[in-house]
């Protein structure tokens, strides 16, 4: 009875205890309102965090940006020197891993080559002679690579001029060799280590003769040439050089040691024929000090002082004063410091009504696409169609440096040069260290040659060689047969070899060639094919030679090929730049290139890149003709080794 009422009274008991709904209210906003700080605090302290990674992203992207493209000024003071200390070698076309070199060396563990490009040092050279705040320059020859005599020979004429505006020149080296001591002797005074050395001893040709290696591959070589100096091929089917090689290098290699040990004997005020016979006879003087090369190269007047390298940096202190912080050890401008403060040569933008281009190539001539050190026909030509096409531009100057290679590619950049010259544009060809044979071959029709004297170039002369490997394969029991519809014979293979047939065809095609060859060179050269053919047979020769010959116009470099440009084309040289492609992607291009393996390569393994410096070239399958016109020559910075 009692649950029952209880249960009936429930509700308006409930009802009466509940507190009225705007009570309710109040007490919600009663705790809003003291929540309010918190949930201000939070919303500030959440919004804070945010704000704050934005302003650290943007800091860091701001720093990196500036640590990308922020230069310091770069402050030289009055009675600087300037510190010349080329890294690795001397080249005129930079290689694209350059900037990456360091990089590349950390992830795979091995060094690729350092690179100076040439043109740099000239502007640098150059502005320091004419720069008041420049007192000094100190050449620290080191590390400086390999450079043909012609780079070596127009930096010593930069370093003279220097010289001659007043600048005092400091040498300093542990040891020099043949291409260091060549720049070393235009300094004023020389320092070297006394247990250094300076290792001048003559130019040399080398090369690696294999017939018998071939022979006991059993591969079967088939050569065609034509000329009584085309010796390019003899490696192959020689053990030793032959007469007519030996003879035609002893002439040009001749020719470019009296201009080596000339203009050495002329900085150090030296009797030239008295220094060639102590060179010669050097081992004289070597017993004189007792096995002391540094006392003999002092006793030979070719060093002024020996110093230590602590004692080099007390005298360079005492000349130019002391650094301007504990990491100068004297009042020093690094090199590369001070080319920021340069405009590069031949760099200006292509907006002039009167223009001049230059293109480098350098490398073997390779059909098609080529590869890094390769000049790819591929590639220079659309150079060459964009010069062409472009209406701001008069003249072409194409620096070149090769020994040649695919006769099929140099006539395909003749041809493009030729339909150049029918658009109203001048074009002068500039050869660096060598120009020969295939790079001769496409030269011949310029308006205007310039080659330096030591310049290697002619080899007027072509060849072809099929190897077979039909003895090889039958020593393992593999053999080729098979039958021809149409022709006598299946086409040449690797597993039949070539028939008398097919033999006797290449060689009147190799003749074909080089009578193509002496044609174009004729009319190129406005002389009668006697006269060609007289300085032709695949001989070499020097540029000196060859402009008595008439084969090249004037001596000089690529100043001075610039400079012919700009006067017949009628247009001011100052207007000179270079002409770029865009580049392939960068892992393309280092992957590719017959000359990687070289770049890779460990020490012992210098037979290996020989044979693929030499002879890679002809293993290009994209090459429509299989006929090369190629000197074979060692490389212009080998002769100096």
């Amino acid at each position: 009875m009692v649950a029952a009422v209880f249960q009936a009274m429930r509700p308006p008991l409930l009802a009466l205890c509940a507190p009225p709904k705007h009570h309710e209210t109040k007490m919600k906003r009663l705790f809003a309102l003291l929540l309010l700080p918190f949930r201000l605090f939070w919303r500030f302290l959440r919004t804070g965090i945010t704000v704050l990674a934005n302003l650290l992203f943007l800091a860091m992207l701001a720093f990196m940006l500036f640590s990308l493209f922020y230069t310091p000024p770069i402050v030289i003071p009055d009675g600087s020197a300037l510190v010349i200390n080329p890294q690795g070698d001397i080249v005129e076309q930079r290689s694209v891993m350059r900037p990456f070199s360091q990089q590349f060396n950390k992830l795979v563990g091995v060094p690729l080559k350092e690179e100076v490009f040439l043109q740099d040092l000239l502007d640098g050279i150059h502005a320091a002679a004419g720069d008041a705040r420049i007192k000094y320059l100190v050449l620290d020859l080191d590390k400086l690579g390999a450079a043909g005599l012609d780079q070596l020979q127009v930096l010593g004429q930069a370093l003279s001029q220097a010289k001659s505006q007043g600048k005092h020149i400091v040498a300093v080296g542990d040891s020099f060799n043949q291409a260091q001591y060549y720049l070393a002797a235009r300094a004023s005074e020389i320092w070297l280590n006394p247990m250094g050395s300076v290792d001048v001893h003559g130019l040399s040709v080398f090369k690696l003769y294999i017939k018998e290696l071939l022979e006991k591959l059993a591969v079967n070589v088939h050569i065609f040439r034509v000329g009584a100096y085309k010796s390019a091929i003899e490696p192959l089917i020689r053990s030793d050089m032959s007469p007519a090689d030996r003879e035609a290098s002893a002439m040009w290699l001749g020719k470019l040691w009296h201009l080596y040990t000339g203009a050495v004997a002329q900085e150090r005020k030296l009797d030239a024929a008295v220094l060639r016979e102590r060179i010669l006879n050097k081992n004289t003087s070597l017993a004189a000090a007792g096995g002391n090369r540094a006392q003999t190269a002092l006793d030979m007047g070719l060093v002024d002082e020996l110093k230590t390298r602590p004692e080099m940096m007390r005298r360079l202190r005492q000349l130019a004063g002391p650094g301007s912080d504990r990491k100068k050890e004297f009042n020093a401008v690094a090199f590369g410091q001070y080319l920021q403060t340069l405009t590069p040569s031949y760099s200006g933008r292509r907006n002039s009504t009167s223009q001049i281009g230059i293109i480098t190539a350098s490398g073997n001539i390779v059909h098609g696409k080529g590869g890094v050190g390769q000049i790819g026909s591929d590639a220079l030509l659309a150079q060459i169609d964009k010069a062409r096409k472009d209406e701001n531009l008069k003249a072409l100057v194409l620096r070149v440096s090769t020994g040649g290679g695919s006769a099929f590619a140099s006539e395909q950049i003749r041809q493009a040069l030729v339909q150049l010259q029918q658009s109203g544009k001048v074009v002068v060809v500039s050869m660096g260290s060598m120009a020969a044979s295939g790079g001769y071959w496409l030269a011949a029709n310029a308006d205007h040659i310039v080659a330096a004297p030591s310049t290697l170039t002619g080899s007027i002369g072509i060849f072809g060689a099929v190897p077979t490997f039909e003895h090889s394969l039958a020593r393992i029991g593999v053999y080729g047969d098979g039958l021809s519809v149409g022709g006598k014979n299946p086409p040449p293979n690797l597993a039949t070899g070539m028939a008398p047939e097919d033999e006797a065809a290449f060689q009147m095609d190799v003749d074909y060639g080089y009578r193509r060859f002496l044609q174009i060179v004729a009319e190129g050269r406005k002389k009668s094919l006697d006269e060609v053919g007289r300085i032709a047979e695949g001989r070499v020769w020097d540029g000196a030679t060859a402009r008595d010959l008439g084969l090249v116009d004037s001596l000089g470099g690529l100043n001075e090929a610039v400079a012919v440009a700009a006067k017949l084309a009628k247009v001011p040289k100052e207007s000179a730049a270079y002409i770029r492609l865009a580049p392939l992607p960068i892992l393309e291009q280092f992957m590719s290139g017959a000359n990687l393996q070289a770049r890779l390569a460990p020490a012992g393994s210098r037979i290996q890149e020989e044979l693929t410096n030499r002879y890679g070239f002809m293993l290009e399958k994209s090459d429509p003709r299989h006929i090369y016109a190629h000197s074979l020559l060692s490389e212009p910075a080998a002769i100096l080794q």
